[in-house]
C-alpha cells in the first residue's frame, strides 16, 4: 500500500524562493509596478476595470507583503480610498454638477449665490447621472490611492533610499520619512487600541480618539529626534568641494533637463507638438541624467550591498509598465470601452482585452520572492 504524501508540490524551479537579504526584490521594482497600475487606472473610469486593478494590487499585497510595520498600511489606504469617493458624492450632492441628466432623483433648496460665482451652484436638482459620473471620478482616484499603498506595503523605505542618486539624496530622506510617517502612526493606533481593548477601555469616540493621538504624536517625536541623532552620529550631511564650473554646470542640465521633459510631455498630450514632443522628453531626460549624475558628486557617502536588478526585478517592474502601456492603447484604440458614458445613462461593460492586459499585472504574486513569514508556512507539511 502507497501512502499518501500530500498535495503535489512545484518543481523547486518552478516556485519563488523564499526572500533573503540578497534577493529580495529592490523598492523601486515595486515602485515602478504600482506607478504602472496607477497609470493605467488615471486612463478609465470603468468602474469594472478599476475593480480589477484594485482586485490585483490587493491580491499581489495579500500574498507578498512582509511583517514590517510599512506593510501594514494598506487597509488604511482603502479606507482612504472608501472616504474619498464618499466625499466626491457629498461635493457633487451639495455642489451640484454640469452634467446634464433626465433622471431627477430629488430637488434640494438652492442658495443665491452672487453675479463673480457663477457656474458654481448650493443645491438644486440632483440626477442619476451626475452621481453616477461622481461615482466614476471618486473610484479612479481611490483607485490611484489604492496602488500608491500597495507599493507603500511591500517597498521597504531604507532600500529605496539607498537606490536613489547621490544628486537627490537629501531630498529622498525627506521623501522616505514622509512615506514612512503614515505607515508607522498606522501600526502605532492599532497597537495603542489592541491595548486599551485589552484594559477593557474604549476604543471608539472622541475621548479615546484624544487619548490615543498623544501617546501616537510622541512616539513619532521620539523616533524623529533617534533618527537625527543617528544619522548626525554617522556624519550625515557632510559634502565634498566641488569646482563652481561643475557645479554651474550642473544646475544648467538639471534645469534644462527639466524643462525638456515638461516640454516633450506638453507635446506628446497636445495633437500640434506630437511631432516634436518624443525628441524634447528624450533630450531633457538625457541632460537631467548628466545633471544628476554630475550633482553626485558632492555627496560623499558609499553603499554597503548595493540593491542589485536581477532577472525576477525586471518582471515585475515590466508587468505593470505593460498594463500601463496596454491601457494607455486601449484608450487611443477604444475610448468608449474606458469611459462609459453618464449621458444617457447607460450600464458599464468590461472590455475583455483591456482586462486580460490589467491581469499581467499579478504577475509579481508569482515571480517575487516570498517573504519569509510566507516561506516559513509554506514549507511546513
Amino acid at each position: 500500500m502507497t501512502r499518501s504524501t500530500g498535495p503535489a508540490r512545484l518543481h523547486p524551479a518552478l516556485r519563488a524562493p523564499g526572500a533573503t537579504r540578497s534577493n529580495a526584490l529592490p523598492a523601486g521594482a515595486w515602485w515602478l509596478w504600482a506607478l504602472g497600475l496607477a497609470t493605467a487606472a488615471s486612463r478609465t473610469t470603468n468602474p469594472l476595470l478599476l475593480g480589477l486593478l484594485v482586485g490585483v494590487a490587493g491580491y499581489v499585497v495579500a500574498a507578498r507583503r512582509t511583517d514590517a510595520p510599512w506593510a501594514r498600511s494598506y487597509g488604511a489606504f482603502i479606507k482612504l480610498g472608501l472616504f474619498v469617493v464618499a466625499v466626491r458624492l457629498v461635493f457633487s450632492v451639495v455642489l451640484g454638477s454640469s452634467v446634464p441628466g433626465s433622471h431627477t432623483l430629488l430637488t434640494m433648496p438652492g442658495v443665491p449665490l452672487p453675479d463673480w460665482a457663477q457656474g458654481i451652484r448650493i443645491g438644486g436638482r440632483i440626477t442619476a447621472e451626475q452621481l453616477v459620473f461622481a461615482l466614476y471620478e471618486g473610484a479612479k482616484l481611490a483607485t490611484l490611492l489604492i496602488c500608491v499603498g500597495a507599493a507603500n506595503s511591500l517597498a521597504n523605505p531604507a532600500r529605496l533610499l539607498k537606490s536613489l542618486p547621490g544628486a537627490l539624496y537629501e531630498v529622498g530622506v525627506a521623501v522616505v520619512v514622509a512615506m514612512t510617517f503614515a505607515p508607522n502612526m498606522v501600526a502605532d493606533v492599532a497597537r495603542l487600541r489592541t491595548a486599551r481593548r485589552l484594559r477593557g477601555r474604549p476604543t471608539g469616540g472622541v475621548r479615546a480618539v484624544l487619548q490615543i493621538g498623544l501617546p501616537v504624536l510622541e512616539g513619532a517625536l521620539e523616533r524623529s529626534v533617534a533618527v537625527a541623532a543617528s544619522m548626525d552620529a554617522r556624519g550625515y550631511g557632510r559634502t565634498a568641494r566641488v569646482p563652481p564650473a561643475v557645479r554651474r554646470t550642473t544646475h544648467v542640465l538639471t534645469l534644462g533637463g527639466l524643462l525638456g521633459v515638461c516640454a516633450g510631455t506638453y507635446g506628446l498630450l497636445a495633437a500640434q507638438g506630437a511631432v516634436h514632443g518624443l525628441p524634447l522628453l528624450l533630450a531633457g531626460l538625457v541632460a537631467a541624467m548628466a545633471g544628476l549624475r554630475l550633482g553626485g558628486r558632492r555627496s560623499v557617502r558609499t553603499r554597503y550591498r548595493p540593491d542589485l536588478w536581477g532577472v525576477r526585478a525586471w518582471l515585475v517592474a515590466a508587468s505593470g509598465a505593460a498594463v500601463a502601456a496596454a491601457m494607455i492603447w486601449a484608450g487611443a484604440a477604444a475610448p468608449e470601452a474606458l469611459s462609459p458614458g453618464v449621458v444617457p445613462l447607460t450600464a458599464p461593460v468590461l472590455p475583455l482585452w483591456p482586462a486580460a492586459a490589467v491581469l499581467i499585472g499579478l504577475l509579481p504574486s508569482v515571480v517575487a520572492p516570498l517573504p519569509a513569514s510566507l516561506s516559513d508556512s509554506k514549507e511546513r507539511p
